[in-house]
């Protein structure tokens, strides 16, 4: 997400400044291929974490979603990774989405942890993930939110900081199971800067084309 000021909440910046424009994807698009069941990690519902309900109701989009989008929130890099936090992070990133945007509900779908947990955002996304036939339209990329599984990777990868073991791990098996239940293609799989004016996912980005080859490699049971 865009860069802003490092504070857990209050900010407008990462999570919250998505006016921004449209630009052209990097990537070309190829039939899906799978050669297997790809597993479903464990993923923690808006229930576990304690979410707020939201502020009306999320709008169900009646078809597959065509892309998966990651993000990084441009929180502080914490070395906390437990999943007490995890939570409490999916509710600071749900406050800061509701009470300072003033959207209905958390604007991405899920978020990956430091510590490699994943969480549900905006309700629903799970169940509609599961089913694998619809969508629930998110609030986390300008001109994709009814189109594009949003997936926030917490911490501040701007400055040639990584992501974690654990969430780079996390990132691979959660985008090969989207894929999976979706029908996505690993090519379209994409950051935030591929589509709106900002540095989102920082250096993520830079690893996508890695993220895209070891995500078709759990498609085609080749990973190592």
């Amino acid at each position: 997400m865009p860069e802003f000021k490092l504070s857990r909440r209050g900010v407008l910046g990462g999570l919250a400044g998505l006016a921004a424009v449209s630009s052209v994807p990097l990537v070309a698009g190829t039939a899906f291929a799978a050669k297997r069941d790809v597993p479903q990690p464990d993923i923690y519902s808006c229930a576990d974490w304690g979410a707020r309900p939201p502020n009306g109701t999320p709008t169900v989009v009646s078809k597959r979603p065509n892309k998966i989008i990651c993000h990084h929130t441009a929180y502080p890099n914490t070395e906390d990774l437990s999943l007490e936090y995890a939570f409490a992070n999916s509710r600071d990133i749900q406050d800061l989405h509701m009470d300072n945007n003033g959207w209905i509900d958390s604007g991405q779908h899920f978020t990956n942890s430091r510590g490699g947990f994943l969480t549900e955002g905006r309700h629903g996304s799970l169940d509609a993930l599961l089913d694998g036939t619809y969508m629930i339209q998110g609030a986390h990329c300008v001109g994709q939110n009814s189109q594009a599984i949003g997936i926030e990777n917490d911490g501040s990868y701007h400055t040639g900081e990584q992501p974690t073991e654990p969430q780079w791990a996390s990132l691979i098996d959660f985008c090969a199971f989207i894929c999976f239940k979706y029908r996505i293609p690993a090519t379209e799989i994409y950051g935030h800067k591929d589509f709106n004016s900002t540095l989102c996912p920082g250096g993520i980005h830079e690893r996508l084309p890695e993220l895209r080859e070891a995500v078709q490699g759990v498609l085609d049971g080749s990973a190592k």
